[in-house]
């Protein structure tokens, strides 16, 4: 299994932090958030190698930040060689330039580089390898006006899922889907396609949006939290929080 972990976003909305300075190194109680992935990716016995793939601006930080990693699984660092949030490749994009620049032909665990959690992912790799299909993160979500912010999945008593629409205006479930997504190697070939068919290459859950009629995709539902830091306000919380 490969881990692709997206720091390549330009964060417009945490200016002038990140004008210069990669969101996914932002320090959350003295530690990096990247760090704290890091931290659950390496418990991952399954995961051989990591990839961070950034953009041409943060790419020396990243640099820097591998050079300073010991006790770790594998870390190369890949520049999207974007410049700008005008240009950029979006999630989906950063994805496929990945898989097709290290010819990945492997299982894919896949997580937003600005996502801090506190549930295990472990976990999570050991509910995919007991379905053996694609498998995204949910939580039940009540603010409704939130919701709207996310991809919300529909789903059986199974975990299938038989709906998933990304940032919807009328949420047909209060469940949250989270930027941590494992996928099989044969769905590889499916990004190539969703590309080719001009699909948006942004946000990352609009691609189980458009696998789930094609695939089977299952939703693990996870206990703790999961937050995504991109507001100030949101930096502050979070802060406060784990110094905690």
């Amino acid at each position: 299994m490969k881990c692709i972990l997206l720091c390549a976003g330009y964060a417009t909305r945490l200016f002038p932090l990140t004008k210069n300075f990669p969101k996914a190194l932002l320090k959350i109680a003295d530690k990096p958030i990247l760090d704290y992935i890091l931290d659950e990716v390496n418990k991952i016995d399954d995961v051989d190698k990591i990839y961070v793939v950034t953009n041409d601006r943060y790419y020396k930080h990243f640099i820097n930040w591998k050079n300073n990693k010991t006790n770790t699984k594998e870390i190369e660092i890949i520049n999207d060689g974007t410049t700008n949030n005008d240009n950029r490749l979006g999630a989906i994009g950063d994805i496929l330039y990945v898989i097709e620049n290290k010819k990945i032909d492997d299982d894919l665990l896949i997580i937003a580089g600005d996502n801090l959690f506190t549930y295990s992912l472990k976990n999570v790799v050991d509910y995919y390898k007991g379905k053996n299909k694609s498998v995204v993160c949910v939580k039940e979500m009540e603010d409704r006006e939130e919701l709207k912010r996310f991809a919300v999945a529909k789903v059986l008593d199974d975990g299938k899922i038989i709906d998933l629409v990304e940032k919807p205006e009328n949420p047909q479930s209060n469940l949250a889907v989270y930027a941590t997504y494992i996928y099989p190697k044969y769905i590889i070939p499916y990004f190539k396609k969703y590309r080719d068919e001009k699909n948006n290459m942004d946000a990352p859950g609009h691609f189980p949006q458009y696998l789930y009629n094609k695939e089977d995709i299952y939703a693990y539902s996870f206990d703790g939290e999961c937050y995504d830091v991109g507001t100030h306000e949101t930096l502050k919380e979070v802060n406060e929080i784990f110094k905690k």
